[in-house]
């Protein structure tokens, strides 16, 4: 199965367009209390980082444009993507409203390869909708998100069991799914800041160290990853569960020494 793994990235979409040689955010509240909901490229190479007090994004780009969210205007264009999609194939699984895996396995006789048929969606996603996506393709959904993931906004990446090793293995480990905060500090801890350490590490170990989830880890680095692509009405899994609070006024003042 080859599955193609799209991602569209709404911040340069419409009104994004007209500032994106600025350093831009989507942000609640254009106030000193309000927080980085998501940042364009120019305003990421400036140190401005998701889920940042406005303040503390503001202090590291001076210059910073902040912009509201419109959450109806992206899951009309998520909407529309899907329709695209949907014209290549009907196993379409949605990843939040800005990604899905595709498997275009039985589309390839009438459509070309998997390749001409990603190319085909990124050009349309670009003429009909003014956004850009980048695409992974692989024979597997975990290296398929990788690669959507490789090369941004606009590219396709193509990882195939011939050359994934000397590509994937040397991606940080916190690139692979499922590895967030917690797990990479613990992995780092043991030295393992690459997706080939976890490959190469012994599946023991890291079931002791992370249970059941490490032997998952181990197997998604190594690319075995059989698990289909569920059409259209699988319930997408939560991608992270955030839990924080702005405060109406400062608890506390730093001080100059």
């Amino acid at each position: 199965m080859e599955a193609v793994c799209g991602s569209a990235h709404y911040q340069i979409a419409a009104y994004w367009s007209r500032v994106l040689n600025k350093p831009a955010i989507k942000a609640y509240q254009a106030s000193r209390r309000g927080i980085v909901l998501t940042a364009n490229y120019t305003a990421k190479q400036k140190g401005v980082k998701t889920g940042q007090a406005l303040w503390q994004a503001k202090s590291a780009c001076p210059d910073l444009v902040v912009v509201p969210p419109r959450m109806e205007l992206y899951l009309q264009f998520s909407s529309m993507l899907r329709e695209i999609y949907g014209e290549y194939t009907d196993l379409v699984e949605p990843y939040g409203c800005d990604e899905a895996w595709l498997d275009v396995t039985g589309s390839t006789a009438l459509k070309g390869d998997e390749k001409k048929i990603a190319d085909e969606i990124r050009s349309r996603v670009k003429k009909e909708l003014g956004i850009t996506v980048s695409i992974g393709i692989s024979w597997n959904k975990i290296f398929a998100k990788l690669g959507s993931d490789y090369k941004k906004p606009d590219a396709i990446t193509q990882f195939h069991k011939e050359n994934y090793q000397s590509i994937v293995w040397n991606l940080p480990a916190a690139n692979l799914l499922y590895v967030g905060r917690s797990t990479r500090t613990m992995l780092n801890r043991y030295g393992i800041k690459i997706i080939g350490k976890i490959a190469t590490s012994d599946p023991d170990f890291l079931e002791r160290l992370f249970g059941k989830m490490g032997l998952v880890l181990y197997s998604f680095a190594n690319g075995w990853d059989d698990s289909p692509v569920a059409p259209e009405g699988y319930a997408a899994p939560i991608k992270s569960i955030g839990n924080s609070t702005t405060t109406p006024r400062d608890l506390a003042t730093n001080l100059n020494p």
